[in-house]
């Protein structure tokens, strides 16, 4: 009797065990997943907002004529930033990318360069449209000789993130809908291999709801315990990738964090009680003939 007892604390351990590594395996994957998609937002709106867009200014135009213009765009909302590149440095800049001074070959001839404001975009307004826009204002200023921006590229970029989020929004669905899989066939194995212990206790005249308590208190506990094994690990690896890509700076922007460990338990928690009330069901309902099926 004590042997038989024994066995089964055991196969009901080696259950709750298997069990509870099902659903953190699916946590952590969804949670490392989440931290992936923030990440893949980030660098497109770093791509989007580093869309080179060049206002040249033309020659003999004073310094002070210039900064005002700089000014003038930086208050606008959908500006990121303006740098004001003069004619010199210019001409350095020039000098380090080919490497010696350019202007020797020029002879007698005057420095072509020009000064420049280089624009960047806020990424909302990093579209063909907004640019457009912007063009036709700043060209119209009498100090501007011409705007330049890769029109087709601007384009091109926009297409393709546009395609990237609908691929990644299609794998969080996918995702999602293995996870509810998963997590509901582990629940289900679990609940079966004590689907006796239920008939017993209906045998004995407990309400449907009396048989239930125990089962969804467990098996939510069992959800937060996982869900917690699945933060520590998702926060281990975070801290590695960091270390070893440090500009990826996965750690930055507290708020996506709190709100991606917050979900994972709610998911945890969501998921399992839904889980376990409809597999309890199934065999509170059952015949006595499905519980040898």
């Amino acid at each position: 009797m004590y042997s038989e007892n024994k066995s089964t604390k055991r196969r009901f351990a080696g259950s709750y065990f298997v069990s509870l590594m099902s659903i953190m395996l699916v946590l952590f994957m969804m949670g490392m997943y989440a931290f992936m998609v923030i990440y893949a937002d980030r660098m497109l709106n770093y791509v989007k907002e580093n869309i080179g867009f060049e206002v040249i200014i033309k020659s003999n135009v004073k310094e002070s004529s210039i900064i005002s213009l700089k000014d003038e765009i930086s208050k606008k909302n959908y500006i990121k930033s303006v740098e004001y590149i003069s004619k010199e440095e210019a001409t350095n800049r020039m000098k380090e990318d080919l490497g010696e001074d350019f202007l020797k070959w020029l002879g007698d001839v005057e420095n072509p360069l020009l000064p420049s404001l280089d624009i960047r975009f806020v990424a909302d307004y990093a579209n063909s449209d907004s640019m457009a826009m912007v063009e036709k204002w700043i060209g119209k200023k009498q100090i501007v000789k011409e705007v330049i921006y890769q029109k087709t590229l601007t384009n091109t970029i926009n297409d393709n993130i546009n395609r990237i989020k609908i691929i990644l929004f299609s794998i969080s669905l996918i995702l999602l809908l293995i996870a509810i899989t998963l997590i509901n066939h582990t629940i289900r194995l679990s609940i079966y291999s004590k689907r006796f212990i239920v008939r017993t206790m209906q045998l004995v005249g407990a309400t449907k709801g009396f048989i239930m308590k125990p089962f969804l208190k467990t098996f939510m506990v069992q959800g937060l315990i996982a869900a917690v094994i699945a933060l520590i690990l998702i926060t281990i690896t975070i801290l590695g990738i960091n270390d070893y890509l440090p500009e990826m700076n996965m750690e930055q922007g507290n708020e996506y964090i709190i709100a991606i460990y917050v979900s994972v338990i709610v998911l945890s928690l969501i998921l399992t009680s839904l889980s376990t009330y409809f597999s309890m069901k199934k065999y509170i309902n059952a015949d006595l003939d499905k519980f040898y099926m």
